[in-house]
C-alpha cells in the first residue's frame, strides 16, 4: 500500500486521538499516491499509525479512517460506522426521528455529513476522498436507514479548500425528494427544504439550546435575529412568549419561518426582512424594548486570519442586542465558529456588555446538540457556543 511517513514528533497529536495530518508534518511519501487514494500512515520511526484519505493538494493532507491493519474500506466498513452512529443518536434522542446522523470525524467518517429528515437523508461530502467514495457511503446509509430518498448537497465552501476540482453539484442520489418535508423536533413541526435551504435545510445543532431558552420566555416579548426558519422564536411562542419578532435578511427563510409558525397552530406572525445588525441598530428597534433578544449569526470567522475582524463583529452584534433589552432582560447569544473558542466567546459577551454600559450575568452555557458529538481530542469538532445572559 502507498504510504506517508511523518516527521519526528508529528505523530503525537494523531496518536492522541486527532484525525488529521497537515501537509507540513509529512517527511516522506512513498508509492506516488493521488488525491483519491487511501494510504497507510507511519510515524517517523515507521511504526504504523493507521489508514485514511490522502490529498496532496490540501493543507489537511491525511484524514484518519481506521487503525486496523488490512481493514477493507468498503460498503460493509461504512455500514458499521453508520450503524454505530445511529445507535448513539437513538440513545441520546430516543423519541426523535430527525437529527444529524453522521458528524464527520466525531463518527469516524472524516469529511462526511449526513442529516436525517424523517424518511429522507441529505448528505454532504467535504473532502475529496469521501466524495470519491460517496456511492459506497450512501449505499451503506440505505442499508442502515432504508430511506425513501437521498439528496446530495455538495455546495459546502469547505470543498473548495480541497483544491481538487470538486464540483458544487446538488442532486437526487436515490428515490424521490419531497419539496415539503416536515420534521418533528421536541414535539414541534418544521418544514425542511433540503434542496434549496441553507446548509442541508435545518439547523439541528441548536436543538438543546432552543429548549434552554424556552424556559425563560413565558409572557415575554422576544426578538429573534438571524432567525433562519424560525425555530428559536417558534419554541418561544409555544412556551408562552407574549410576542415574538422574526428578523432575517433572507426572504425565503422568513417565508419558511411563517409556514413553520402556522404549521404549529400559532397566530399573529411578525417577520422583518432586514440585515440583523442594521435592524438591531435601527430607530425602529430602539423605539421598542425587548425582554429577550436571541442572536444566532452565521460563522463570522472562517479561518484564523479572519479572527480579529470576526471577533469585533461579534462584539458589535452583541452590544447592539444588549442595548435593546430592558433591565433584567435576557440575551441569548451564539457563535458557530470553532476559531472562536469558549474563552473568546466569554470575552465577546464581556466586551459587548461593557460597550453597552450594562452588567452581564451568565446564567447558562450551551454547546452543539448531542447529535453533533465533540471529540475531546479534536477541538475542530467543537464549534458552537451558546449562552443565556441576564442583562442588568
Amino acid at each position: 500500500m502507498k504510504k506517508i511517513i511523518l516527521k519526528a514528533g508529528e505523530g503525537k497529536r494523531i496518536k492522541s486521538g486527532h484525525k488529521w495530518v497537515f501537509s507540513n508534518e509529512i517527511k516522506n511519501i512513498e508509492g506516488s499516491p493521488t488525491v483519491n487514494d487511501i494510504v497507510a500512515l507511519y510515524d517517523n520511526d515507521e511504526a504504523l499509525i493507521g489508514f485514511g484519505f490522502y490529498n496532496p493538494h490540501s493543507l489537511i493532507a491525511f484524514r484518519l479512517l481506521s487503525t486496523v491493519e488490512n481493514e477493507d474500506i468498503n460498503i460493509a466498513f461504512w455500514e458499521k460506522r453508520i450503524a454505530s452512529a445511529k445507535a448513539l443518536r437513538e440513545k441520546v434522542y430516543p423519541n426523535e426521528k430527525s437529527y444529524r446522523a453522521i458528524f464527520g470525524e466525531s463518527d469516524n467518517m472524516s469529511g462526511v455529513i449526513i442529516d436525517k429528515y424523517g424518511d429522507y437523508l441529505c448528505a454532504q461530502f467535504v473532502c475529496a476522498g469521501a466524495d470519491f467514495r460517496k456511492a459506497d457511503i450512501l449505499e451503506a446509509a440505505k442499508l442502515v436507514y432504508n430511506p425513501k430518498g437521498i439528496f446530495i448537497r455538495n455546495d459546502a465552501h469547505l470543498r473548495q479548500l480541497e483544491n481538487a476540482n470538486l464540483k458544487a453539484e446538488n442532486e437526487i442520489y436515490f428515490g424521490e425528494i419531497s419539496e415539503d418535508i416536515i420534521i418533528e423536533e421536541n414535539g414541534l413541526k418544521f418544514y425542511a427544504d433540503i434542496v434549496r435551504g441553507q446548509k442541508t435545510g435545518y439547523f439541528f445543532d441548536q436543538r438543546d439550546n432552543r429548549l434552554k431558552l424556552a424556559n425563560y420566555v413565558k409572557d415575554k416579548k422576544v426578538l429573534d435575529c438571524y432567525c433562519h426558519t424560525g425555530a428559536f422564536a417558534i419554541y418561544a411562542k409555544k412556551a408562552g412568549a407574549k410576542e415574538v419578532v422574526f428578523v432575517d435578511s433572507s426572504l425565503p427563510a422568513l417565508e419558511t419561518a411563517e409556514k413553520n409558525y402556522n404549521l404549529n397552530g400559532l397566530k399573529d406572525y411578525n417577520g422583518v426582512e432586514a440585515d440583523a445588525l442594521e435592524y438591531l441598530q435601527s430607530k425602529e428597534a430602539k423605539s421598542e424594548k425587548f425582554d429577550i433578544v436571541n442572536i444566532d449569526p452565521p460563522g463570522l470567522i472562517k479561518s484564523r486570519k479572519d479572527f480579529n475582524a470576526g471577533f469585533k463583529h461579534y462584539v458589535k452584534v452583541n452590544e447592539a442586542a444588549i442595548s435593546l433589552l430592558r433591565h433584567g432582560g435576557i440575551l441569548a447569544t451564539s457563535s458557530c465558529s470553532h476559531h472562536l473558542n469558549f474563552k473568546d466567546f466569554k470575552e465577546v459577551i464581556s466586551q459587548a456588555a461593557a460597550k453597552a454600559k450594562r452588567e452581564a450575568v451568565i446564567l447558562e452555557y450551551g454547546f452543539q446538540s448531542k447529535d453533533h458529538p465533540i471529540l475531546a481530542s479534536m477541538q475542530e469538532t467543537e464549534y458552537l457556543n451558546f449562552a443565556i445572559v441576564l442583562i442588568k
